[in-house]
């Protein structure tokens, strides 16, 4: 295994940031830096409770488990991942743990008196960290795979998204309570500093080998979330200004790499959910470099631009969103948005900021679950921007286009929700937390999907083991592609559509060649159109296919699938209709009209009941997969159209 301290080569992008190559010149610009975060310490902060910030979830829930025991995970949970698959067992108990410690700091910074009782309640949870075994998530320790053990080698640590999310809850709770820790656990901040060199530290700087570096190019979320929480980490808990200066440097370079993998049109293809966690990430932490440095590291740059852009680029309608890969349709409550405010305000991305505003407005109180930082962030920050006249929910115009995904959202009734609104996506099967879903549509009526894609389960082993598509959510059979001779799509880039035709504002249409993703010989053997057609209020794909005259033996059948959610009825006539009734969350109801041609192809109806909650939160009971199964004169070559529209 390559480990060292050799320098990391820096990314074009790094001359933006000025010289921080320069350890000296580095150094001076984060003297002080501490003083200039927004996050105040309790100490300067004024943290009162106001009428605008009550906190009432979060008190109630603090003062439930106030005194009681602490989660405690234990080895046993740890070893369930390599024993039978399940990880949710470990990392409940952790995430449980880290959240209580988070209301514990709250609690301790807005209402603790001369007792300082929440001050002990946030001692004992920070002192478990430090107790902890592990800071690492089973199901990316490596302790199984070098040796078998099922026991977290403290010997050698593994620094994952679960070790930076501890050191940073860490470093922030330091940060904003340390003197009042100095003076009712001494000691306990010099154990914080030990643990976090030691099991992060150290690691990050002598170690070349993690993965989420993307010294191989493959520069994915894990980069810019782990290096942002170990930005934090330095700035706070590394009181050594070189080393310090040393390991901020590492972090500059492994985030310019991450902000040099990004296409220019701002596009993440593990989609919107996971913006949050690896742009959004990001975003923060050049915001913290910025604070820090006094501006010195300025992340004014273009591609920062087109990253604020996208989550608004892929909204529906209300809280869903398209979503590709392993995410959910819906966006969870308790997102960063005033962050993205700010960034949007900052560009002069005015289409961003309104989107912004609108779920900053309406977001709750902040979640614990979204850690510490972002908590402390979003209680350190006014909503008193976020005013009404200022809000929109869509972009103005057409629609959008993202070529480096092959992504096309389209909408009948420009800036706005009301009415259909199509999502087309070509890309290929190599994408990070992929699906096999190249060629797929999403269509929703008045901003709620109707024809849908499935999003993300309950992550196990298989999830990202040998057998992940072997798992229904990840399969093209049970997305809305074809099924040319019933084959599955392959996995990988080469699996990749070819773009035939792109859209335009005054052409909404995407046309893809699909054959290379099911391993035929050219990718015009399926070409699949996807249009929205304004003038009829209707929205078009169209299927057309001249494949081998001999079918693969055992699979003569062309199907064409689509998953859908709701309520399904099928008519006698080449019709169908679905309606929104069970979707959670939806209360005004919304439908869609199907009609099809030819009208001989036999469709076929398979109900998915579904029992993992992360999909049945979205969906409700169940998704239902229609197959529309070609007549034999059309299995070698023909065509198959099918035309949607709103009832409602």
């Amino acid at each position: 295994m390559a480990t060292g301290t050799a320098a990391v080569q820096a990314p074009p992008l790094l001359s933006a940031w000025g010289s921080s190559a320069n350890a000296s010149a580095l150094m001076e610009s984060l003297r002080g830096a501490r003083d200039r975060l927004t996050v105040r310490p309790a100490s300067d902060a004024g943290w009162r409770l106001t009428a605008d910030r009550p906190l009432v979830e979060l008190r109630t829930q603090a003062d439930a488990e106030k005194g009681s025991p602490w989660p405690q995970p234990l080895v046993s949970h740890y070893a369930r991942y390599f024993r039978d698959g399940n990880r949710t067992a470990y990392e409940g108990l952790v995430a449980s743990r880290q959240q209580r410690l988070t209301r514990a700091v709250v609690m301790a910074l807005v209402n603790d008196g001369p007792g300082g009782d929440w001050l002990d309640e946030v001692i004992d949870g920070a002192y478990l960290l430090c107790e902890q075994s592990s800071w690492s998530w089973a199901a990316h320790d490596d302790v199984f795979t070098r040796n078998s053990d099922v026991v977290p080698d403290r010997s050698r640590p593994y620094l994952d998204l679960g070790a930076g999310e501890v050191v940073a809850q860490l470093a922030w709770l330091d940060h904003v309570l340390g003197a009042q820790l100095d003076e009712r656990a001494p000691g306990l901040r010099k154990r914080l500093r030990e643990e976090a060199n030691e099991r992060v530290i150290r690691p990050f700087l002598d170690r070349l080998d993690w993965h989420w570096l993307g010294l191989d190019g493959d520069v994915h979320n894990w980069n810019p979330w782990i290096h942002s929480n170990i930005l934090v980490a330095a700035l706070v808990l590394v009181d050594d200004p070189q080393l310090q200066a040393r390991v901020v440097a590492r972090c500059i370079e492994g985030l310019d790499r991450f902000l040099a993998s990004i296409p220019a049109d701002g596009a993440i293809d593990e989609g919107f959910a996971y913006w949050w966690n690896g742009a959004g990430r990001a975003l923060e932490g050049l915001a913290v470099l910025e604070e820090a440095s006094n501006g010195v590291l300025n992340p004014d740059l273009p591609v920062i631009r087109a990253l604020v852009a996208f989550p608004h680029r892929m909204h529906l309608g209300h809280r869903w969103f398209l979503n590709v890969a392993d995410g959910p349709a819906r966006a969870h409550e308790g997102l960063p948005w005033g962050m993205l405010h700010r960034w949007a305000v900052r560009l002069g991305d005015s289409e961003a900021a309104a989107h912004a505003a609108t779920f900053a407005a309406v977001e709750p109180e902040p979640q614990a679950a979204a850690g510490l930082g972002r908590v402390l962030t979003q209680l350190s920050s006014s909503t008193a921007r976020f005013e009404p006249s200022k809000r929109a929910q869509l972009r103005p115009g057409w629609g959008t286009y993202l070529p480096s995904v092959q992504i096309m959202v389209a909408r009948q009734t420009p800036g706005s929700s009301a009415g259909l609104t199509l999502a087309a996506k070509g890309g290929h099967n190599g994408e990070h937390h992929n699906h096999r879903d190249v060629g797929s549509v999403v269509v929703a009526v008045d901003g709620v999907p109707l024809l849908v894609d499935a999003g993300q389960p309950t992550y196990t082993a298989q999830t990202f083991g040998p057998d992940r598509y072997q798992i229904r959510a990840m399969q093209s059979a049970w997305h809305s592609v074809p099924a040319p001779f019933g084959l599955e799509q392959g996995t990988g880039p080469s699996f990749a559509a070819t773009v035939v035709q792109e859209p335009t504002p005054e052409e909404p249409t995407l046309a893809l060649g699909l054959g290379a993703a099911y391993g035929l010989d050219h990718a015009e053997q399926w070409i699949r159109t996807s249009l929205m057609n304004r003038e009829l209020g209707n929205v078009v794909i169209d299927d057309r296919w001249n494949l081998a005259a001999t079918p693969p033996e055992g699979t003569p059948d062309v199907d064409i699938t689509y998953l859908v959610a709701g309520a399904v009825r099928v008519g006698t006539d080449a019709t169908a209709t679905i309606t929104s009734v069970g979707i959670p969350t939806v209360s005004s109801p919304v439908g869609l009209r199907l009609r099809w041609k030819p009208a001989t192809a036999v469709v076929l109806v398979d109900e998915w009941l579904l029992d993992d909650p992360l999909l049945s939160d979205i969906w409700g009971a169940k998704l239902t997969r229609l197959r529309f199964r070609m007549p034999a004169e059309n299995r070698a070559s023909g065509a198959f159209t099918l035309t949607v529209e709103a009832t409602s």
